[in-house]
């Protein structure tokens, strides 16, 4: 009889182990960004962000490896495979740059893990099942930019941007987009990220004397342009694109700065977002917790891409949970799926409907227009 007491008790206590052993099982996420080199202004708040987002979803907790690329696609791609092999990773974030996130969604497709893009990158078929975009879609916020250029008169445009795979994005949006729109392309100049002069493409658009110039770059680099081109006299509107929306352009560029027009994600102003706005609450629980740490007019649109993330992992988690275990296909599979079965999943930058062929999932909800005045940002008119 006792021995059957204490073999009842084994069981038992066996019994009672097994869901404690499950809500301590890891969600791994591997995250690849830009910390140093041309790009890290990017990378840089895309890692910060990660101190103010949960350190465990629906009882289990995330274990987030962060590893810095420098924005080599290269490097990226490694970063990738090693979270496929080493970390065995259930979720890949990143890249802060477009060529690296290719690079990262190449790796996480053929691995079959989700992956989170955290910055604009074209979704090709290939990559289209386990990939999806973070930040706004070219096509989105160009839209804005040009119906401001139509509703302000301009006939015809200039353009310079990255030579590489995002100033092509934003080239390519501006042709089919604006053109049927009745604006004419009249210049198109490019330059390399780690550049530190533009004088020649800049004197090339001031000779072309457009009615006004978008600047197709990112991060810390797109005051480049901004600055020389004032500089050089020129004086019609320039358009910025949302990859330039933070604080350091205004600061980088300083008084060229005054009057750019900028799309921006709704994170850079929630505070003038209607109450209704279902970006409003994330968005002011970010840039309040930002700047408390980082200081005042810190926040930064690269932080919301991150944030974003876990905001909507925050609701796919524990539907996944349901039906799998962390660290197996089935899991996988289940984020993958539950990115597809949840609606309205609101966060900082966007209210993302993710579908098979969507891989955004965003609206007009997604994107504000800005300027910049007396040194800081305001919707613009």
């Amino acid at each position: 009889m006792r021995k059957a007491l204490l073999a009842a008790a084994a069981v038992a206590a066996i019994s009672a182990a097994v869901p404690a052993l499950a809500q301590t099982s890891e969600i791994t996420i591997g995250i690849t960004t830009t910390t140093t080199g041309p790009g890290a202004a990017l990378g840089i708040p895309e890692r910060n962000a990660l101190e103010f987002v949960p350190k465990e979803i629906g009882g289990v907790p995330l274990k987030v490896i962060v590893l810095d690329d420098g924005g080599d696609p290269t490097t990226a791609t490694t970063n990738a495979r090693r979270f496929v092999t080493e970390s065995k990773a259930d979720i890949i974030m990143g890249s802060a740059l477009t060529p690296p996130t290719i690079a990262v969604s190449n790796v996480a497709n053929e691995a079959g893990i989700p992956h989170f893009g955290l910055a604009p990158f074209p979704v090709t078929p290939e990559r289209m099942k386990w990939s999806v975009v973070m930040p706004q879609p070219v096509p989105i916020m160009g839209k804005v930019l040009y119906e401001h250029m139509k509703a302000h008169n301009i006939k015809t445009v200039g353009y310079i941007g990255y030579s590489d795979s995002y100033g092509d994005l934003w080239f390519n949006d501006l042709k089919n987009q604006a053109v049927p729109m009745g604006i004419s392309i009249v210049d198109e100049e490019r330059f390399a990220r780690p550049d530190t002069s533009v004088t020649g493409q800049v004197l090339k658009l001031v000779a072309a004397n457009p009615d006004a110039i978008l600047v197709g770059a990112s991060g810390t680099a797109a005051a480049l342009p901004q600055s020389e081109l004032r500089e050089r006299g020129y004086q019609g509107l320039i358009y910025q694109t949302h990859g330039a929306a933070s604080m350091d352009f205004i600061r980088i560029a300083g008084k060229a700065a005054e009057g750019v027009i900028m799309a921006s994600g709704p994170v850079m102003s929630p505070e003038t977002q209607a109450d209704s706005a279902l970006t409003k609450a994330p968005g002011l629980a970010l840039d309040q917790a930002y700047e408390a740490k980082y200081g005042a007019n810190s926040r930064s649109q690269f932080a919301g891409h991150s944030y974003d993330a876990f905001e909507i992992l925050k609701r796919i988690i524990p539907v996944a949970l349901k039906t799998a275990k962390p660290g197996t296909p089935e899991f996988r599979e289940a984020i993958r799926q539950a990115l597809l079965s949840e609606k309205d999943l609101a966060a900082s930058q966007g209210v993302y409907n993710f579908t098979e062929k969507d891989r955004s999932g965003l609206d007009d909800r997604a994107r504000i227009i800005l300027t910049v005045k007396d040194g800081k940002y305001v919707p613009a008119q």
